[in-house]
């Protein structure tokens, strides 16, 4: 897929707040809503949307979890994570109005990954919700020899809609492997009984 192709080098926002991360993460419930409908504030709710989603998806995994997979053609729920980490740069990325470059992937623990694509996801709220044309924004691609522009309508259905595709992948992956999400989440107010 053409994403897999184009990766981004990691901000420099996700490696500096990875400790503040560790301890706090953002999202164990989605935060407050705007009090007006702009065309960013509509686009970070949906981030804010799939972050929550996200922080339940993958708390509590355990090694098992990890290692998981119903069929050997399907990534693992470490691999998925690994895919929507670098769909969370693509998300920021395009927030910034930055390039997304080709990098080498490296593996990180899973509790790093898992802070690290929380974290941009916040900061990609945070940065979209500030937008008032969202036709100013796009997604940027490049390889060695050519730059590809695409208009933010791509981050909607591509990076976005992957990530929240792939993040219930992970909720069901985890119920086969035994170790199901709790089940007091409640997507439709943000917030969970705990």
């Amino acid at each position: 897929m053409w994403y897999q192709t184009y990766l981004s080098i990691i901000c420099a926002f996700s490696l500096n707040t990875l400790s503040w991360a560790q301890t706090e993460l953002p999202y164990e419930e989605i935060p407050s809503y705007p009090l007006n409908y702009t065309e960013g504030t509509v686009i970070s709710r949906m981030i804010d949307g799939l972050g929550y989603r996200y922080y339940w998806a993958t708390k509590n995994l355990k090694a098992k979890d990890l290692d998981f997979r119903p069929d050997t053609h399907a990534r693992s729920i470490y691999e998925t994570m690994e895919h929507i980490y670098v769909l969370s740069i693509m998300v920021l990325n395009a927030s910034k109005n930055e390039v997304n470059q080709r990098i080498d992937p490296f593996q990180m623990n899973v509790n790093d990954l898992r802070s690290v694509t929380l974290a941009n996801l916040k900061l990609a709220s945070e940065k979209v919700s500030l937008i008032n044309k969202l036709e100013d924004f796009n997604i940027l691609f490049q390889n060695p020899s050519k730059r590809k522009t695409l208009p933010f309508w791509h981050v909607l259905n591509g990076p976005l809609a992957d990530a929240i595709y792939h993040t219930g992948q992970i909720v069901s992956f985890r119920r086969i492997s035994g170790n199901p999400m709790n089940p007091k989440v409640n997507v439709l107010m943000g917030k969970t009984d705990l």
